[in-house]
C-alpha cells in the first residue's frame, strides 16, 4: 500500500470551551494569538460555514437517492469535497512558515477532479438558453446556497492572499468549486425531473406593466 500524502490528525477535543477567545483573539495552527476579525479568519471561517451548508445538501442528496439512486453518485462527491474543504481550512490556519511538508491542503489534483466531475455532469445537461433562477426543487435550491458560499469564500480568500499570503491554488479550487456546485445543481433537477427556473427579465413587476 503506498503512503498516504497527508498527516493523520492529531488531536484530543476533551473540552470544547477554553475561555481563551472571549477577548476576541483565537490561535492559528502555529500557536499565533489574532483576532477572530481578521482576513486570515475571515477566510477560513466562510470556508467552515461552506463545510456546513455542504453538509445540508448532502442529506438532501442522500435523502433523494433512495427514490434517484443516481443521486448517491453526487452525495459521494458532496462528502469528499467536505474532506478538501477541510484540508483547505488546515492550511488557511496555518502561517506559511509554519506549514508542514505532510500537513493536510488541497491541491492542483483536486481542482482536477472537480473539472471532471463538472464535463461529466455537464454532458447530460440541456445547453442554457438563459441564466438559471435557484429553486427549481429544493436540492437545486441548496447547492446554489453553496455556490454563493462558495464566491463568498474565494472573494475573502483574494483579500488574504492581497493582504498576507495564501496558496493560489486554494482560490483556484474555490474557483472551480463553485462552477462545480453550479453544474450539480443543474444535474440534481435534471436527475430529480424538476423544470429549471430560467432568469425571464419581463416577469418582474416593470416588465408585465411595459413601465
Amino acid at each position: 500500500m503506498s503512503e498516504q500524502p497527508f498527516d493523520a490528525p492529531r488531536i484530543a477535543i476533551n473540552r470544547v470551551y477554553t475561555r481563551k477567545g472571549d477577548q476576541g483573539e483565537t490561535a492559528l495552527a502555529g500557536g499565533q494569538r489574532v483576532p477572530k476579525d481578521g482576513p486570515r479568519l475571515n477566510a477560513y471561517g466562510t470556508v467552515d460555514e461552506l463545510n456546513s451548508v455542504l453538509g445540508v445538501a448532502r442529506a438532501t442528496t442522500m435523502e433523494l437517492a433512495a427514490a434517484t439512486p443516481r443521486l448517491a453518485v453526487l452525495g459521494a462527491i458532496l462528502l469528499r469535497v467536505q474532506h478538501e474543504l477541510f484540508n483547505l481550512g488546515s492550511i488557511l490556519a496555518t502561517l506559511p512558515a509554519d506549514v508542514h511538508p505532510k500537513q493536510a491542503r488541497v491541491t492542483d489534483a483536486d481542482v482536477t477532479q472537480l473539472e471532471r466531475e463538472m464535463d461529466y455532469m455537464n454532458e447530460e445537461l440541456p445547453p442554457l438558453r438563459s441564466f438559471v433562477l435557484p429553486g427549481g426543487c429544493r436540492l437545486n435550491a441548496e447547492l446554489h446556497v453553496c455556490r454563493t458560499v462558495c464566491r463568498r469564500a474565494e472573494r475573502d480568500l483574494v483579500t488574504l492572499a492581497r493582504e498576507e499570503s495564501a496558496p493560489p491554488e486554494t482560490v483556484s479550487y474555490l474557483n472551480r468549486l463553485s462552477d462545480a456546485l453550479f453544474v450539480w445543481s443543474r444535474w440534481a433537477s435534471y436527475m430529480a425531473g424538476a423544470p429549471e427556473t430560467l432568469w425571464e427579465p419581463n416577469q418582474a413587476t416593470s416588465g408585465r406593466s411595459g413601465a
